[in-house]
């Protein structure tokens, strides 16, 4: 198979058909610097060909790498079930569930998803799913500002800064104050952060376990945020609640966070999940969609789309979001992760978490030069200080076959020798005990 180009005819009856006299004509509204140089394209290849050709760009990736970096994405295991029932045509064929009379499957999926993220997080009520924790976090920062109308938003900075990126992002053409608060030894700073709660607060966002893996109970700073008339927000690691205390157990009123650690495989930033629940006094804020269960005129349960705040539906202009791509089939893979391990089940997984890397502090304490910050308590995620350049380390430990870590002077100013370590139940106490032999190895 090979290209053949158009003819100058042929150029010429298209244009002419257009209504353009020229090339360049019909690019006039777009500025000389953004112009193509060239529409000399290669050759066409056949399917053969461009399958080599990506097979070949696919292997540069180091994907036999041990995976200790986290920052917001964890490598979990993810039992074969949930391909399996997620790759069923009746499910990855479908878009939003509009028609209850032939989409009680997908229904009743969505419900069962927003019944267990109302578990997971003790808030009242749960929308069917977002495109992932940072966007979650704007929605619910925008959710503050329209039920308190106020404008100021206070961020705790140990809030991922992917998050604090989109949110500023999603909101640079809106009137909104921001405010960030310093972390004092990985915990948030309640002197600095009950400083800046006055009458103009919205919301107060903080996260748990925060960026640097640090876990806190936010409970005396969320009463303080009410006495102010602002809402409380926490954007939180899911498979951390299977040992820690639930936002809504704390008082926030919303809830966030990625469900990428649910049953959905790191790839290369998406699609992965925003998850949210709520106060029920929010529910007429919040974004998308919402699943209820009811009964038919024969007195038989069924499911049906129960709340829709989209745009292009009777809201309209007064429409609380415009998310609008379907992301039910994330919310299917978390919810048959989540239904296959069941209430102790996750437990487990998280109490292999949590033992799996004290036994990495453990073992990394060890070596010499290396500084394990214990100011706080952690779950699966912990930070070192190294003697050396962190960036220089995780090069040169992927020569060892291992992706060692997130260095945190990538996003924050003077933690240059700082590291951030993830350990899942993946990870062996024969990779661990590798990972430090490696470092030691590497830094001596």
């Amino acid at each position: 198979m090979s290209y053949v180009p158009h003819t100058k005819d042929d150029i010429s009856s298209m244009l002419k058909t257009i209504g353009v006299s020229s090339i360049d004509e019909l690019f006039k509204d777009i500025p000389q610097a953004l112009r193509p140089k060239s529409f000399n394209i290669p050759p066409a290849s056949s399917e053969f060909e461009v399958t080599q050709h990506l097979k070949k760009l696919a292997a540069k990736n180091a994907t036999h790498l041990i995976n200790f970096v986290g920052a917001g994405f964890y490598d979990h295991f993810i039992p074969a079930a949930v391909d399996a029932i997620a790759s069923r045509s009746e499910f990855y064929t479908a878009y939003t569930p509009y028609q209850p009379e032939c989409s009680q499957g997908w229904l009743q999926a969505i419900y069962e998803y927003q019944t267990i993220i109302c578990e997971l997080t003790g808030l009242d009520v749960s929308n069917a799913s977002l495109y992932d924790g940072g966007t979650a976090i704007y929605e619910a920062a925008m959710m503050a500002i329209r039920f308190t109308g106020r404008n100021k938003i206070i961020m705790d900075s140990g809030v991922n800064l992917i998050y604090r990126t989109m949110l500023y992002t999603y909101t640079s053409n809106l009137n909104v104050e921001f405010v960030e608060i310093p972390v004092v030894h990985g915990q948030s700073s309640r002197e600095e952060l009950f400083k800046h709660i006055d009458d103009k607060t919205a919301a107060v966002i903080m996260q748990n376990p925060n960026f640097f893996g640090a876990v806190d109970d936010h409970s005396d700073v969320v009463a303080e945020v009410h006495k102010r008339g602002a809402l409380a927000i926490a954007s939180v690691y899911p498979v951390s609640l299977g040992m820690l205390k639930p936002p809504g157990e704390a008082g926030f009123d919303i809830a966030t966070g990625e469900g990428q650690s649910l049953g959905i495989p790191l790839s290369f930033g998406g699609p992965y999940l925003g998850f949210m629940a709520a106060k029920k006094e929010l529910v007429r804020q919040m974004p998308g969609r919402i699943v209820g269960a009811t009964v038919d005129s024969e007195g038989k349960r069924g499911f049906v789309l129960t709340l829709q705040t989209r745009e292009q539906h009777i809201r309209r202009e007064k429409a609380t979001s415009n998310i609008c791509s379907n992301e039910a089939l994330c919310a299917l893979r978390a919810v048959v992760f989540v239904a296959l391990l069941g209430k102790e089940g996750l437990k487990e997984l998280a109490e292999h978490n949590f033992q799996k890397a004290e036994f990495a502090k453990d073992c990394l304490s060890r070596i010499s030069g290396v500084q394990v910050k214990r100011s706080s308590p952690t779950f699966n995620e912990f930070t070192v200080m190294l003697p050396r350049h962190a960036d220089e380390v995780v090069y040169r430990m992927i020569d060892k076959g291992f992706a060692c870590g997130f260095p945190l002077g990538r996003f924050y100013k003077g933690l240059d020798n700082y590291l951030l370590i993830a350990v899942t139940e993946k990870r062996t106490k024969e990779d661990i005990r590798r990972l430090s032999d490696s470092l030691e190895a590497v830094l001596g």
